[in-house]
Protein backbone atom coordinates (compact mmCIF):
# COMPACT_ATOMS: atom_id res chain seq x y z
CA UNK A 1 0.00 0.00 0.00
CA UNK A 2 1.19 3.18 -0.84
CA UNK A 3 1.72 6.04 1.66
CA UNK A 4 0.80 9.34 0.32
CA UNK A 5 1.85 12.42 2.36
CA UNK A 6 -0.41 15.09 0.68
CA UNK A 7 -3.56 16.33 2.15
CA UNK A 8 -6.60 15.16 0.39
CA UNK A 9 -9.33 17.04 -0.93
CA UNK A 10 -12.94 16.75 0.42
CA UNK A 11 -14.80 13.57 -1.01
CA UNK A 12 -17.99 15.19 -1.76
CA UNK A 13 -16.62 17.80 -4.26
CA UNK A 14 -14.60 14.90 -6.27
CA UNK A 15 -17.55 13.21 -6.27
CA UNK A 16 -20.03 15.82 -7.52
CA UNK A 17 -17.34 16.84 -10.52
CA UNK A 18 -17.36 13.48 -11.37
CA UNK A 19 -20.66 13.16 -11.59
CA UNK A 20 -21.09 16.18 -13.11
CA UNK A 21 -18.54 15.81 -15.62
CA UNK A 22 -16.59 18.75 -14.45
CA UNK A 23 -12.98 18.56 -14.57
CA UNK A 24 -11.19 17.81 -11.20
CA UNK A 25 -8.75 20.84 -11.05
CA UNK A 26 -11.40 23.22 -11.80
CA UNK A 27 -13.58 21.90 -9.13
CA UNK A 28 -10.11 21.79 -6.79
CA UNK A 29 -9.60 25.87 -8.24
CA UNK A 30 -13.54 26.59 -7.60
CA UNK A 31 -13.21 24.97 -3.70
CA UNK A 32 -10.25 27.36 -3.19
CA UNK A 33 -11.21 30.36 -5.22
CA UNK A 34 -9.33 30.58 -7.97
CA UNK A 35 -6.23 28.81 -9.10
CA UNK A 36 -3.61 28.78 -7.12
CA UNK A 37 0.35 29.54 -8.41
CA UNK A 38 1.33 27.37 -10.71
CA UNK A 39 -2.07 25.40 -11.40
CA UNK A 40 -2.26 26.40 -14.83
CA UNK A 41 -3.06 23.01 -17.04
CA UNK A 42 -6.07 21.08 -16.91
CA UNK A 43 -4.30 18.38 -19.36
CA UNK A 44 -1.02 17.20 -21.32
CA UNK A 45 -0.27 16.38 -24.53
CA UNK A 46 2.83 14.90 -24.25
CA UNK A 47 4.10 14.19 -27.89
CA UNK A 48 7.37 11.45 -27.69
CA UNK A 49 9.55 11.44 -30.99
CA UNK A 50 11.47 7.94 -30.09
CA UNK A 51 14.59 7.69 -31.25
CA UNK A 52 16.30 10.92 -30.95
CA UNK A 53 15.74 13.95 -33.21
CA UNK A 54 18.28 15.22 -34.38
CA UNK A 55 18.89 19.62 -32.50
CA UNK A 56 20.89 20.10 -36.13
CA UNK A 57 18.46 19.18 -38.28
CA UNK A 58 15.51 20.72 -35.84
CA UNK A 59 15.39 23.73 -33.71
CA UNK A 60 19.07 24.42 -32.88
CA UNK A 61 20.40 24.68 -36.69
CA UNK A 62 24.12 26.08 -36.77
CA UNK A 63 24.54 27.00 -40.56
CA UNK A 64 28.23 28.81 -39.43
CA UNK A 65 29.71 25.41 -38.25
CA UNK A 66 32.12 23.22 -40.41
CA UNK A 67 30.67 21.27 -43.09
CA UNK A 68 30.93 18.09 -41.32
CA UNK A 69 29.31 19.29 -38.34
CA UNK A 70 26.29 21.96 -40.00
CA UNK A 71 24.11 19.27 -41.48
CA UNK A 72 22.58 18.92 -45.02
CA UNK A 73 19.58 21.30 -44.45
CA UNK A 74 19.37 25.14 -44.63
CA UNK A 75 17.32 27.18 -42.41
CA UNK A 76 14.20 29.09 -43.00
CA UNK A 77 12.83 32.09 -41.53
CA UNK A 78 10.83 32.04 -38.42
CA UNK A 79 8.73 34.55 -36.34
CA UNK A 80 10.66 34.02 -33.31
CA UNK A 81 13.76 36.14 -32.68
CA UNK A 82 17.01 34.10 -33.03
CA UNK A 83 15.35 30.40 -33.78
CA UNK A 84 16.96 29.10 -37.03
CA UNK A 85 14.69 26.42 -37.61
CA UNK A 86 14.85 23.92 -41.02
CA UNK A 87 13.62 24.41 -43.98
CA UNK A 88 11.78 20.91 -44.10
CA UNK A 89 9.75 22.51 -40.66
CA UNK A 90 7.33 25.19 -43.27
CA UNK A 91 4.35 24.87 -40.70
CA UNK A 92 5.96 25.53 -37.69
CA UNK A 93 8.52 28.02 -38.84
CA UNK A 94 5.41 30.21 -40.11
CA UNK A 95 3.70 29.69 -36.48
CA UNK A 96 6.97 29.79 -33.97
CA UNK A 97 5.20 32.88 -32.27
CA UNK A 98 2.24 30.20 -30.56
CA UNK A 99 5.13 28.15 -29.08
CA UNK A 100 8.74 28.09 -27.35
CA UNK A 101 11.45 26.30 -27.88
CA UNK A 102 14.00 25.13 -25.32
CA UNK A 103 17.58 24.00 -26.62
CA UNK A 104 18.78 22.17 -23.45
CA UNK A 105 17.70 19.36 -22.21
CA UNK A 106 20.26 17.29 -21.26
CA UNK A 107 21.27 13.67 -19.41
CA UNK A 108 23.69 11.54 -18.98
CA UNK A 109 21.46 8.01 -20.24
CA UNK A 110 22.70 7.37 -23.99
CA UNK A 111 20.50 4.53 -24.53
CA UNK A 112 16.69 4.64 -25.98
CA UNK A 113 15.30 2.41 -23.50
CA UNK A 114 16.67 4.14 -20.53
CA UNK A 115 16.16 7.62 -21.99
CA UNK A 116 12.74 6.87 -22.84
CA UNK A 117 12.51 5.34 -19.23
CA UNK A 118 14.02 9.11 -17.87
CA UNK A 119 11.72 11.27 -20.37
CA UNK A 120 8.48 9.77 -19.33
CA UNK A 121 9.10 9.56 -15.72
CA UNK A 122 11.63 12.27 -14.74
CA UNK A 123 13.87 9.41 -12.83
CA UNK A 124 16.85 7.17 -14.00
CA UNK A 125 15.92 3.49 -15.18
CA UNK A 126 16.88 1.06 -12.47
CA UNK A 127 18.74 -0.93 -15.04
CA UNK A 128 21.73 -0.27 -16.32
CA UNK A 129 22.60 0.36 -20.10
CA UNK A 130 22.79 -2.84 -22.14
CA UNK A 131 21.25 -4.69 -19.48
CA UNK A 132 17.80 -4.78 -20.94
CA UNK A 133 14.98 -2.62 -22.91
CA UNK A 134 11.87 -3.68 -22.12
CA UNK A 135 9.45 -2.51 -18.66
CA UNK A 136 9.72 -3.99 -15.70
CA UNK A 137 7.15 -3.54 -12.26
CA UNK A 138 9.97 -2.25 -10.49
CA UNK A 139 10.23 1.02 -13.21
CA UNK A 140 9.32 4.67 -11.71
CA UNK A 141 5.66 5.86 -12.73
CA UNK A 142 5.48 7.83 -15.48
CA UNK A 143 3.58 11.65 -15.32
CA UNK A 144 0.57 10.75 -16.40
CA UNK A 145 0.33 7.18 -13.89
CA UNK A 146 1.88 9.61 -11.64
CA UNK A 147 -0.62 12.28 -11.76
CA UNK A 148 -3.49 9.92 -12.12
CA UNK A 149 -2.85 8.67 -8.88
CA UNK A 150 -2.02 12.00 -7.16
CA UNK A 151 -5.56 12.84 -8.47
CA UNK A 152 -7.23 10.02 -6.80
CA UNK A 153 -5.46 10.83 -3.56
CA UNK A 154 -6.50 14.16 -4.08
CA UNK A 155 -9.99 13.36 -4.19
CA UNK A 156 -10.28 10.85 -1.45
CA UNK A 157 -10.57 8.41 -4.24
CA UNK A 158 -11.00 6.91 -7.61
CA UNK A 159 -11.41 10.07 -10.43
CA UNK A 160 -13.52 9.36 -13.56
CA UNK A 161 -11.73 6.76 -15.79
CA UNK A 162 -9.65 7.72 -18.61
CA UNK A 163 -7.56 10.22 -17.45
CA UNK A 164 -4.37 8.68 -18.60
CA UNK A 165 -4.40 7.50 -22.41
CA UNK A 166 -1.24 6.31 -24.47
CA UNK A 167 -2.05 6.44 -28.31
CA UNK A 168 -1.57 5.09 -30.95
CA UNK A 169 0.61 1.90 -29.27
CA UNK A 170 2.54 1.57 -26.73
CA UNK A 171 5.97 2.00 -27.48
CA UNK A 172 7.64 -0.43 -29.08
CA UNK A 173 4.86 -2.52 -29.90
CA UNK A 174 5.29 -1.61 -34.07
CA UNK A 175 9.00 -2.12 -33.81
CA UNK A 176 10.48 -3.97 -36.79
CA UNK A 177 11.22 -8.20 -36.12
CA UNK A 178 8.70 -8.19 -33.46
CA UNK A 179 7.11 -6.07 -30.36
CA UNK A 180 9.79 -4.18 -28.30
CA UNK A 181 7.93 -2.94 -25.35
CA UNK A 182 9.50 0.18 -24.18
CA UNK A 183 9.88 0.85 -20.29
CA UNK A 184 8.60 4.74 -19.21
CA UNK A 185 4.95 4.96 -20.20
CA UNK A 186 3.11 2.57 -17.18
CA UNK A 187 2.83 3.04 -13.67
CA UNK A 188 5.39 0.79 -12.45
CA UNK A 189 5.86 0.13 -8.63
CA UNK A 190 2.61 2.34 -7.90
CA UNK A 191 0.43 -0.42 -9.43
CA UNK A 192 -1.31 -1.17 -12.62
CA UNK A 193 -4.63 0.29 -11.86
CA UNK A 194 -2.85 3.31 -12.76
CA UNK A 195 -1.59 2.13 -16.15
CA UNK A 196 -2.49 4.35 -19.02
CA UNK A 197 -5.66 3.35 -21.47
CA UNK A 198 -3.20 2.58 -24.42
CA UNK A 199 -4.48 2.02 -27.69
CA UNK A 200 -3.54 0.01 -30.57
CA UNK A 201 -2.82 0.47 -34.38
CA UNK A 202 -1.42 -2.60 -36.51
CA UNK A 203 0.42 -2.24 -39.47
CA UNK A 204 -0.38 -4.13 -42.66
CA UNK A 205 3.16 -5.81 -42.72
CA UNK A 206 6.85 -5.59 -41.15
CA UNK A 207 7.84 -3.71 -43.92
CA UNK A 208 4.97 -1.39 -43.28
CA UNK A 209 5.06 2.29 -41.59
CA UNK A 210 1.58 3.80 -41.24
CA UNK A 211 3.26 6.98 -39.93
CA UNK A 212 5.04 7.43 -43.28
CA UNK A 213 1.87 6.98 -45.41
CA UNK A 214 -1.63 7.70 -45.43
CA UNK A 215 -4.10 5.64 -43.38
CA UNK A 216 -7.86 4.49 -44.45
CA UNK A 217 -10.32 4.60 -41.81
CA UNK A 218 -10.17 0.64 -41.67
CA UNK A 219 -6.90 0.99 -40.12
CA UNK A 220 -7.54 3.61 -38.04
CA UNK A 221 -9.23 1.78 -35.10
CA UNK A 222 -7.52 3.34 -32.12
CA UNK A 223 -8.94 -0.41 -30.54
CA UNK A 224 -8.33 -0.44 -26.71
CA UNK A 225 -5.37 -3.13 -26.06
CA UNK A 226 -6.80 -5.57 -23.49
CA UNK A 227 -10.30 -4.75 -23.35
CA UNK A 228 -11.42 -7.85 -24.83
CA UNK A 229 -10.42 -11.15 -25.03
CA UNK A 230 -7.60 -12.12 -27.43
CA UNK A 231 -6.48 -8.58 -29.13
CA UNK A 232 -8.50 -6.28 -28.21
CA UNK A 233 -11.46 -4.01 -28.84
CA UNK A 234 -11.49 -4.56 -32.76
CA UNK A 235 -13.64 -2.30 -35.00
CA UNK A 236 -15.28 -2.72 -37.69
CA UNK A 237 -14.36 -0.68 -40.49
CA UNK A 238 -16.49 -2.68 -43.22
CA UNK A 239 -19.32 -1.25 -42.07
CA UNK A 240 -20.30 2.73 -42.37
CA UNK A 241 -23.10 1.67 -39.94
CA UNK A 242 -20.92 0.39 -36.96
CA UNK A 243 -19.28 3.07 -35.20
CA UNK A 244 -16.77 2.35 -32.25
CA UNK A 245 -19.54 2.75 -30.00
CA UNK A 246 -21.31 0.19 -30.60
CA UNK A 247 -18.69 -2.29 -30.53
CA UNK A 248 -17.75 -1.14 -27.33
CA UNK A 249 -21.15 -1.47 -25.75
CA UNK A 250 -20.92 -5.48 -27.60
CA UNK A 251 -17.79 -5.95 -25.87
CA UNK A 252 -19.37 -5.87 -22.91
CA UNK A 253 -20.65 -9.47 -22.32
CA UNK A 254 -17.53 -10.49 -23.43
CA UNK A 255 -15.33 -8.43 -20.98
CA UNK A 256 -17.54 -10.04 -18.12
CA UNK A 257 -16.52 -13.35 -18.76
CA UNK A 258 -12.50 -12.45 -18.45
CA UNK A 259 -11.24 -14.71 -15.49
CA UNK A 260 -10.60 -12.77 -12.34
CA UNK A 261 -6.99 -13.30 -11.97
CA UNK A 262 -6.78 -10.73 -15.28
CA UNK A 263 -5.56 -7.15 -15.01
CA UNK A 264 -8.00 -5.78 -12.43
CA UNK A 265 -7.46 -2.22 -13.51
CA UNK A 266 -9.80 -3.07 -16.74
CA UNK A 267 -12.79 -3.99 -14.16
CA UNK A 268 -12.75 -0.13 -13.28
CA UNK A 269 -11.28 1.97 -15.85
CA UNK A 270 -12.39 0.18 -19.19
CA UNK A 271 -15.75 -0.98 -18.43
CA UNK A 272 -16.11 2.57 -16.43
CA UNK A 273 -14.88 4.31 -20.01
CA UNK A 274 -17.59 2.17 -21.93
CA UNK A 275 -20.22 4.43 -20.28
CA UNK A 276 -18.31 7.09 -20.72
CA UNK A 277 -19.84 8.56 -24.52
CA UNK A 278 -17.24 11.29 -24.28
CA UNK A 279 -14.56 9.57 -24.32
CA UNK A 280 -15.84 6.38 -26.44
CA UNK A 281 -16.46 9.24 -29.70
CA UNK A 282 -13.03 10.74 -28.72
CA UNK A 283 -11.82 7.44 -30.09
CA UNK A 284 -13.42 7.09 -33.01
CA UNK A 285 -11.97 9.49 -35.08
CA UNK A 286 -14.03 9.02 -38.03
CA UNK A 287 -16.92 11.07 -36.48
CA UNK A 288 -14.30 14.20 -36.93
CA UNK A 289 -14.51 16.69 -39.37
CA UNK A 290 -12.89 15.59 -42.76
CA UNK A 291 -11.33 18.97 -43.48
CA UNK A 292 -9.81 19.09 -39.61
CA UNK A 293 -8.55 15.43 -40.13
CA UNK A 294 -7.11 16.29 -43.96
CA UNK A 295 -5.03 19.36 -42.09
CA UNK A 296 -3.45 16.73 -39.45
CA UNK A 297 -2.82 14.49 -42.17
CA UNK A 298 -3.82 10.95 -42.80
CA UNK A 299 -0.42 9.75 -41.63
CA UNK A 300 -0.57 7.61 -38.22
CA UNK A 301 1.20 10.35 -36.04
CA UNK A 302 -1.36 13.25 -37.80
CA UNK A 303 -4.53 10.85 -37.18
CA UNK A 304 -2.84 10.30 -33.40
CA UNK A 305 -2.22 13.89 -32.54
CA UNK A 306 -6.03 14.24 -33.87
CA UNK A 307 -7.28 11.72 -31.56
CA UNK A 308 -4.73 13.45 -28.49
CA UNK A 309 -6.87 16.52 -28.90
CA UNK A 310 -10.41 14.61 -29.03
CA UNK A 311 -9.24 13.18 -25.75
CA UNK A 312 -8.56 15.79 -23.85
CA UNK A 313 -11.61 17.57 -24.92
CA UNK A 314 -13.08 14.79 -23.94
CA UNK A 315 -11.73 15.38 -20.01
CA UNK A 316 -8.42 13.15 -20.62
CA UNK A 317 -5.73 14.80 -18.01
CA UNK A 318 -2.57 13.49 -19.74
CA UNK A 319 -2.36 11.93 -23.19
CA UNK A 320 0.95 10.88 -24.51
CA UNK A 321 1.50 10.07 -28.41
CA UNK A 322 4.27 8.07 -29.67
CA UNK A 323 6.23 8.75 -33.25
CA UNK A 324 7.74 5.09 -32.73
CA UNK A 325 10.84 4.03 -34.58
CA UNK A 326 8.76 1.18 -36.12
CA UNK A 327 11.56 0.47 -38.71
CA UNK A 328 13.94 0.46 -35.85
CA UNK A 329 15.58 3.35 -36.47
CA UNK A 330 13.48 6.31 -38.20
CA UNK A 331 14.63 9.27 -35.74
CA UNK A 332 17.53 7.07 -34.54
CA UNK A 333 19.27 8.32 -37.92
CA UNK A 334 22.46 6.81 -37.69
CA UNK A 335 22.83 6.01 -41.33
CA UNK A 336 21.82 8.48 -43.38
CA UNK A 337 19.25 11.49 -43.25
CA UNK A 338 17.10 10.42 -46.33
CA UNK A 339 14.12 9.54 -43.71
CA UNK A 340 14.58 12.53 -41.34
CA UNK A 341 14.30 14.56 -44.80
CA UNK A 342 11.53 12.36 -46.76
CA UNK A 343 9.39 11.25 -43.98
CA UNK A 344 9.97 12.17 -40.29
CA UNK A 345 10.15 15.93 -40.11
CA UNK A 346 7.33 16.39 -43.08
CA UNK A 347 5.03 14.36 -40.74
CA UNK A 348 5.88 16.12 -37.27
CA UNK A 349 5.41 19.75 -39.11
CA UNK A 350 1.90 19.30 -40.47
CA UNK A 351 0.75 17.08 -37.17
CA UNK A 352 2.51 19.34 -34.89
CA UNK A 353 1.33 22.52 -36.47
CA UNK A 354 -2.18 21.32 -37.02
CA UNK A 355 -2.34 20.35 -33.15
CA UNK A 356 -1.23 24.09 -31.76
CA UNK A 357 -3.44 25.86 -34.25
CA UNK A 358 -6.33 23.15 -33.31
CA UNK A 359 -6.33 23.87 -30.18
CA UNK A 360 -5.50 27.63 -29.98
CA UNK A 361 -8.79 27.48 -32.37
CA UNK A 362 -10.92 25.87 -29.83
CA UNK A 363 -9.83 27.84 -26.57
CA UNK A 364 -7.84 24.62 -25.54
CA UNK A 365 -4.11 25.49 -25.82
CA UNK A 366 -4.74 28.08 -22.97
CA UNK A 367 -5.41 25.47 -20.47
CA UNK A 368 -3.60 22.62 -22.54
CA UNK A 369 0.66 21.86 -21.98
CA UNK A 370 1.72 20.93 -25.20
CA UNK A 371 5.49 19.26 -24.99
CA UNK A 372 6.99 17.58 -28.46
CA UNK A 373 10.36 15.98 -27.48
CA UNK A 374 12.46 12.86 -27.79
CA UNK A 375 14.77 11.10 -25.64
CA UNK A 376 18.08 12.30 -27.05
CA UNK A 377 19.81 14.32 -29.56
CA UNK A 378 22.47 13.22 -32.53
CA UNK A 379 25.94 13.51 -32.35
CA UNK A 380 27.59 16.59 -33.84
CA UNK A 381 29.59 15.20 -36.31
CA UNK A 382 28.07 13.27 -39.09
CA UNK A 383 28.93 10.36 -41.20
CA UNK A 384 29.20 11.09 -44.95
CA UNK A 385 25.06 10.35 -45.47
CA UNK A 386 24.84 12.21 -42.82
CA UNK A 387 23.86 9.77 -40.00
CA UNK A 388 24.25 10.72 -36.49
CA UNK A 389 25.01 9.03 -33.58
CA UNK A 390 23.43 8.64 -29.72
CA UNK A 391 23.77 12.06 -28.37
CA UNK A 392 22.22 12.60 -25.01
CA UNK A 393 23.90 15.78 -23.83
CA UNK A 394 22.03 18.13 -25.72
CA UNK A 395 18.53 17.99 -27.29
CA UNK A 396 15.30 20.26 -27.92
CA UNK A 397 11.96 20.65 -26.77
CA UNK A 398 9.18 22.42 -28.51
CA UNK A 399 6.93 23.72 -25.25
CA UNK A 400 3.74 25.40 -25.75
CA UNK A 401 0.22 25.96 -23.64
CA UNK A 402 -0.85 26.29 -20.20
CA UNK A 403 0.83 29.43 -19.61
CA UNK A 404 3.92 28.97 -21.34
CA UNK A 405 5.79 31.94 -23.09
CA UNK A 406 5.03 32.18 -26.97
CA UNK A 407 8.25 33.06 -29.36
CA UNK A 408 11.06 32.65 -27.43
CA UNK A 409 13.84 30.30 -27.46
CA UNK A 410 15.29 29.26 -24.10
CA UNK A 411 19.17 27.93 -23.27
CA UNK A 412 22.38 28.10 -25.43
CA UNK A 413 24.01 25.53 -27.11
CA UNK A 414 27.64 25.80 -28.05
CA UNK A 415 28.76 26.45 -31.16
CA UNK A 416 28.69 22.49 -32.51
CA UNK A 417 25.06 21.81 -31.01
CA UNK A 418 27.03 19.72 -28.32
CA UNK A 419 26.37 21.24 -25.42
CA UNK A 420 24.29 23.34 -23.23
CA UNK A 421 26.08 26.33 -22.43
CA UNK A 422 23.87 28.02 -20.50
CA UNK A 423 20.21 27.08 -18.46
CA UNK A 424 20.95 23.40 -18.77
CA UNK A 425 17.60 21.41 -18.02
CA UNK A 426 17.49 17.80 -16.98
CA UNK A 427 14.80 14.98 -17.56
CA UNK A 428 14.06 15.93 -13.18
CA UNK A 429 13.28 19.33 -13.74
CA UNK A 430 11.34 18.75 -16.62
CA UNK A 431 9.08 16.44 -15.07
CA UNK A 432 9.05 18.58 -11.94
CA UNK A 433 7.83 21.53 -14.17
CA UNK A 434 5.22 19.03 -15.64
CA UNK A 435 3.68 18.40 -11.98
CA UNK A 436 3.58 21.62 -11.36
CA UNK A 437 1.89 23.27 -14.26
CA UNK A 438 -0.43 20.27 -13.12
CA UNK A 439 -1.55 21.35 -9.71
CA UNK A 440 0.82 18.97 -7.79
CA UNK A 441 4.12 19.11 -5.84
CA UNK A 442 6.91 17.49 -7.76
CA UNK A 443 7.91 17.08 -3.78
CA UNK A 444 5.39 14.89 -2.70
CA UNK A 445 6.92 11.89 -1.00
CA UNK A 446 6.06 9.05 -1.17
CA UNK A 447 6.49 5.09 0.44
CA UNK A 448 7.39 2.35 -2.12
CA UNK A 449 7.50 -1.04 -2.54
CA UNK A 450 10.61 -1.68 -0.28
CA UNK A 451 8.91 0.60 2.38
CA UNK A 452 11.15 3.31 1.55
CA UNK A 453 10.33 7.17 1.92
CA UNK A 454 10.95 8.20 -2.23
CA UNK A 455 10.72 11.75 -3.81
CA UNK A 456 8.45 11.92 -6.69
CA UNK A 457 11.07 14.10 -8.59
CA UNK A 458 14.27 13.49 -7.03
CA UNK A 459 16.15 17.12 -7.48
CA UNK A 460 14.24 18.58 -10.38
CA UNK A 461 13.45 22.02 -10.40
CA UNK A 462 10.51 23.62 -11.92
CA UNK A 463 11.35 25.44 -14.72
CA UNK A 464 10.12 29.24 -13.95
CA UNK A 465 11.35 30.59 -16.73
CA UNK A 466 8.90 28.76 -19.40
CA UNK A 467 5.59 30.19 -17.91
CA UNK A 468 4.44 34.16 -18.56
Amino acid sequence: MLAFETISRRRVLSAGAGLLGLDLSNALAAESGGLKAGFRADSVIFVFLFGGPSQLETFDMKPDAPEKIRGPFKPIQSRTSGLRICEHLPHLAAMSDRYSILRTMTHSYNDHSGAGHYLQTGKRWHVPIGGGFAPTPRDWPSMGSAIDMMDSRRAGGPVSPGRYFVVPNSLGRLQEAGQYRRPGEHAGWIGRAHNPITTTVDKKDLADNPYWRDCSDRELTFQIDGLAPGEGMAVDRLSGRVSVLDQIDRSRRAFDDRPSSDLNRFREKAMALMTSGSIREALDVRLENERVRDRYGRHLLGQSCLTARRLVEAGARYVTVHYDCVDGYSWDSHTHSKDVHNHLLPTFDQAMSALLADLEDRGMLKRTLVVAIGEMGRTPQANAQWGRGHWSTLFPALIAGAGTRRGEVFGQSDKDAAHPISMPVSPEDLAATIYHAMGHDPETRLTDQLGREVTLVDGGRVVGELFG
